[in-house]
């Protein structure tokens, strides 16, 4: 399957219509992003895309991007232009993520957690928000997107195939 370089409006305009029909109330929703994983010439992210997806669900409170300490400083901003906080870490992005994810899971002001990623090793994070209530959304590319994180969410989102499933 060839990766598309874009999200086409038809298909974004799909994500939002199923997501706004899951909508109970204006929902508050805690998103992370794993940089090095997800923003890949070969996936083309435009974190906008996201927020746009993610916005007919619900009201973006946290939106959080995770980088390495190699990421330039290009990177950095057009992070911040796209309304994500970057957040540099010198050790491993996935733990540091996973702390940040445990923080908005015993955040009462936030309903959802939305992670961007593709890696199996969050599965035990969407796990407890789960069993303490949370809804949750994962958003990732293919190749490479674990199945058992599919799997894992409420709403899981391929933005690089021909079709959307729920699972």
């Amino acid at each position: 399957m060839a990766i598309k370089s874009t999200l086409s409006v038809s298909k974004i305009q799909k994500f939002k219509k199923i997501l706004s029909s899951r909508k109970e109330g204006k929902k508050r929703i805690g998103v992370l992003v794993d940089g090095p994983n997800v923003l890949r010439k070969e996936f083309n992210l435009n974190l906008k895309e996201i927020r746009d997806i993610l916005s007919e669900y619900g009201d973006i409170k946290i939106a959080k991007t995770f980088l390495n300490q190699y990421a330039g400083e290009k990177l950095v901003e057009a992070i911040e232009n796209q309304g994500f906080e970057p957040i540099i870490t010198s050790g491993d992005v996935d733990v540091r993520m996973a702390v940040e994810a445990m923080e908005i899971i015993y955040n009462d002001s936030i309903d959802v957690l939305a992670l961007v990623t593709r890696d199996a090793d969050f599965k035990a994070v969407l796990k407890k928000a789960m069993e303490l209530g949370k809804e949750t959304i994962i958003i990732g590319f293919e190749p490479g997107f674990s199945a058992a994180l599919k799997n894992s969410a409420d709403i899981a989102i391929v933005l690089n195939e021909d079709e959307y499933e729920e699972e």
